[in-house]
This record gives C-alpha cells, sequence and structure tokens, in this order.
C-alpha cells in the first residue's frame, strides 16, 4: 500500500479508500507508524516543500517561550524512558520541536497541551518529522485547522465542549440528565480529551490507535471515542452521584481502556452529520452577535426608560 518511501499511498488511497480506512481501523503496524502517520496528515508534503525552514526555525530564531517549555518539558510523559533523563535526548528533541512551534506560529505561541502531541509524535519519528506533522494538525493540511485549540481563551476547546455536551443529551438521555442534576458538564473531565487528543494520562495501546484514526479521520474521532467512553460505562455512571461521579469520569476502568472493544463501538456512533450541524449552529450564532455588536447605536433601539409614578 505505501510502496518505496510512501510513493504508492496516493495512488492506493484514490483507488481503495475504503481497504485503507479499514486497515486504519484495525490498527498501523507498530514500525510503519511514523511513516504513515506523516502521509495520511499531509505533513510529508509540507516536509519536503519547506526544505531548511525546521532547522532555521530551531538554530536561528528565539522564542518568548523558552522558559515555559523548558519548565513544563519534564511534565511531558515523565514515566516513559525516553523523556525521563533530564536534558537527556527525548527531552531536548521535544524543546526543540515546541520551540520550532512557538517562533513558526507567534500567535499561538506555546502551551502546555502542546507537549504531549509532540511528544506523542517524537516516538515515532524525527524531530523535523515531528514538527511538521505538528503543523499540518494546528494549521490544517487535511482537516479543519486545530490550532484553536491553544489560542489565547482556548476558543476550540470550548466550542468542542459545547458540543460534546450536546450530543451527550442526544446519544445518551438519560446519563445526560443525570450529568445536569449532578451539575457535571463536559469542561470537568473532557478538555484534555480535546486537548491532547487522549495522549495525556491514557494508555498508550490506547492512544496509538485513537490517533491511528484520528489523523485520518479527523476531530469526529475524538467526539466518537468519547461517547464510547460514557456508553461502555453508561450503568455505572448513572448511579453515581457528584464527587464520585467526578472521579469515575477521570479514572475509567481497564475493560473500557481496550482499544479491541472501545474503538469498535466509537465507530458504531455515527456523529459526521450532527456534528456538521452543531458547527452550523454555532457560526450562525456568533454572525447573529456579531451583527448586533456591529449595529450603530441611536434612539430607536436604546431602551425606553420610563419615569415612575409621582404619588
Amino acid at each position: 500500500m505505501i510502496g518505496v518511501g510512501g510513493s504508492d499511498w496516493k495512488h492506493y488511497v484514490r483507488k481503495k479508500s475504503h481497504v485503507v480506512r479499514r486497515r486504519i481501523r484495525k490498527g498501523i503496524p507498530d514500525c510503519l507508524r511514523g511513516l504513515v502517520w506523516q502521509l495520511i496528515s499531509g505533513s510529508r508534503d509540507l516536509l519536503l516543500m519547506n526544505p531548511g525552514v525546521y532547522e532555521q526555525l530551531v538554530i536561528y530564531e528565539t522564542s518568548a517561550s523558552e522558559l515555559d517549555i523548558i519548565r513544563d518539558i519534564s511534565r511531558t510523559f515523565p514515566s516513559h524512558v525516553f523523556y525521563q533523563q533530564r536534558h537527556g535526548p527525548g527531552q531536548r528533541s521535544l524543546y526543540n520541536v515546541l520551540k520550532a512551534y512557538s517562533v513558526y506560529d507567534r500567535d499561538v505561541g506555546y502551551v502546555q497541551g502542546m507537549g504531549f502531541l509532540a511528544g506523542l509524535l517524537l516516538l515515532y519519528m524525527s524531530e523535523e518529522d515531528a514538527f511538521w506533522l505538528l503543523v499540518a494538525l494546528l494549521k490544517g493540511a487535511i482537516h479543519a485547522p486545530m490550532e484553536g485549540l491553544y489560542q489565547p481563551g482556548l476558543p476550540l476547546v470550548q466550542e468542542y465542549l459545547r458540543r460534546f455536551e450536546q450530543l451527550v443529551k442526544e446519544y445518551l438521555p438519560n446519563l445526560g440528565e443525570h450529568f445536569s442534576q449532578e451539575m457535571i458538564n463536559p469542561s470537568m473531565y473532557a478538555s484534555q480529551w480535546f486537548i491532547t487528543v487522549y495522549s495525556y494520562s491514557f494508555p498508550f495501546p490506547l492512544a496509538l490507535r485513537i490517533w491511528d484514526v484520528f489523523l485520518y479521520e479527523g476531530v469526529k474521532v475524538v467526539f466518537q471515542i468519547g461517547l464510547a467512553l460514557l456508553r461502555f460505562c453508561h450503568d455505572d455512571l448513572i448511579k453515581l452521584p457528584f464527587e464520585k461521579l467526578l472521579h469515575a469520569l477521570k479514572n475509567f476502568p481497564d475493560e473500557a481502556m481496550n482499544p479491541d472493544t472501545l474503538l469498535p463501538l466509537a465507530f458504531s456512533i455515527k456523529v459526521s452529520k450532527r456534528l456538521e450541524e452543531l458547527k452550523g449552529e454555532h457560526e450562525k450564532k456568533n454572525e447573529r452577535s456579531l451583527l448586533q455588536l456591529s449595529m450603530p447605536i441611536s434612539s430607536s433601539n436604546l431602551p425606553i426608560q420610563k419615569p415612575s409614578a409621582v404619588e
């Protein structure tokens, strides 16, 4: 399917996209994962079109986020052997990728959650390859841009959480009602799911399988996995009060973390159409808000203050 160095990939995807999707959902072989991730994300093309750019960013540019990156390096996958050694090759590579991105896109700069994305990528590819895959994700080489996950105020995180809350109410109405009664909202348990695409605190075998599909099919997979986790644990979650519920939502049982159990359940939950509808509703709401803000202030749209009666 791949060919020499990925030379046959695009041809195969065009001819047999259904086969590609099925194979990716089964899990990309670990020895090919780094190359396939680059091919399905569009990052390989970015790398080839921008020779020498990464080296320029790392060696010759300075970043306002350098101290923040250094501070957070040891907090990124602290239990993984590749990142445990202080100032070791893993930590140096992670620093270089994050610094380069903070210079490449100064509007976004650096946010802590980005370290988990870069850290996962560096386990399967070189610094330069990881950098361009990060660019492909955040700038939207294939799928919708994700830089809003890390912009000031995390606007895309807020939007995704609103959509996820609505999906829970529609797809799992009894659990959605229970969450409302216990005053549980997705920002309390699901923010990291979107910010790190399950690379934070989830078992590596599951995170890697999720990333296989996420890079090929897009962010809808993040919603599907979240809904599948809630559906899998539905009967237990619906019995729990606030504090135990919050703990359970951050500590799913081992059987729920089995990729061969969770992923088929996630793929059975069809969300693409509904996500597009919710996106459209959000955009229309934003347009109305902007229109109201742009309306000129005149006596015709100011509230009328009526005099109180004089006794």
